[in-house]
């Protein structure tokens, strides 16, 4: 058997940034053959994936990137199992790779797809295999979306809450839009304007509202005018963006807000890590 040096071992450890003794037994195995000993530890990847496949990845981040002309969105949400993990630089990175890959590349319906692609000339499985070399830790690419502007969005600083807002109205970069994906975040709206809601329902609200004023002896010239009052109200109690009081100026509403500075409200889309 050849011996091997502690040079050889501290090189090599250098080259991997992979724990002591891996790298050993990896250059013993290899007989101190260094290129064969990091192809061992590569090969190593898969069985580290399978022991820890039943594990929990309950930690991460939510990443999102836009493209500078508000046109375009890309969230992913990346998984691990500890929460110094997702804070680690390395994690980060991929994460943003991951990410912007997603909004400048083709699109992918699932993570396993995204990992195939290639980023700055590296393929994103390989960089994942080698985060999962290094920390030997669950990670799972869990979700990825890709959206058409204009949009804005907003990631709370924990990074395990995301929101994109999609708007209607002119590609331009505006501080509204992120406002209103703050707005989502805080608010947790469920429909983003009332054409989501049950047309037959409303009717029904509508026509009993009228009737329930005109039989209070109002004036038939401000039924109308009550009515789409006590109807905002019934929106909102059902959840509609639209018609929330706008957290940062609770005297107007999102859709006011919104078409002051030429916009109108289209869907959003927000995030809880793990949900």
């Amino acid at each position: 058997m050849a011996e091997i040096s502690a040079a050889a071992v501290k090189a090599l450890r250098e080259k991997t940034d992979l724990p002591l003794m891996r790298v050993k037994a990896a250059l013993t195995e290899a007989g101190g053959d260094e290129a064969k000993a990091m192809e061992i530890l590569k090969s190593q990847v898969k069985g580290l994936i399978e022991k820890r496949a039943n594990n929990s990845a309950l930690e991460g981040r939510i990443f999102v990137a836009v493209k500078p002309d508000q046109t375009e969105a890309a969230m992913v949400e990346f998984a691990c199992e500890s929460a110094p993990v997702a804070g680690a630089p390395m994690f980060l990175a991929l994460g943003e790779a991951l990410v912007n890959q997603m909004l400048n590349g083709p699109g992918a319906k699932t993570g396993e797809e995204l990992l195939e692609q290639t980023y700055n000339g590296v393929k994103l499985k390989d960089q994942f295999e080698e985060l999962v070399n290094k920390i030997g830790e669950k990670f799972v690419v869990a979700r990825v979306a890709k959206f058409q502007g204009p949009v804005g969005y907003y990631i709370h600083h924990d990074g395990k809450t995301a929101c994109v807002f999609q708007a209607e109205g002119p590609l331009k970069e505006d501080p509204v839009l992120r406002d209103v994906a703050m707005h989502i975040v805080g608010l947790k709206p469920i429909f983003a304007t009332t054409a989501e809601l049950d047309q037959k329902e409303i009717e029904a609200e509508r026509a009993r509202l009228t009737e329930e004023i005109k039989a209070s002896g109002k004036p038939a010239n401000i039924i109308d005018k009550i009515v789409a009052g006590k109807l905002s109200v019934f929106f909102r109690d059902k959840g509609v963006l639209a018609e929330q009081a706008f957290a940062k100026d609770e005297a107007k509403s999102v859709q006011q807000v919104l078409e002051a500075a030429g916009f109108k409200p289209k869907a959003f889309t927000m995030w809880v890590l793990g949900n």
